[in-house]
């Protein structure tokens, strides 16, 4: 399973928006903050693994 790496960009009510910082890449993906660890603010760091997102920074 593949590791990616991700910042909060913004958070829109219900969902963020996330940038990948593993690559050189301008488009966000929009989540819902229902999958995401509840502490997370803009600029938060978050590694993806197997399905889920943990918070590393």
């Amino acid at each position: 399973m593949e590791t990616f790496y991700y910042e909060v960009v913004s958070i829109e009510g219900d969902y963020a928006n996330l940038k990948r910082t593993d690559e050189e890449s301008d488009d966000l993906k929009l989540v819902a903050r229902a999958l995401l660890p509840a502490e997370i603010v803009e600029g938060s760091k978050l590694k993806y693994e197997w399905m889920q997102y943990e918070l590393i920074g």
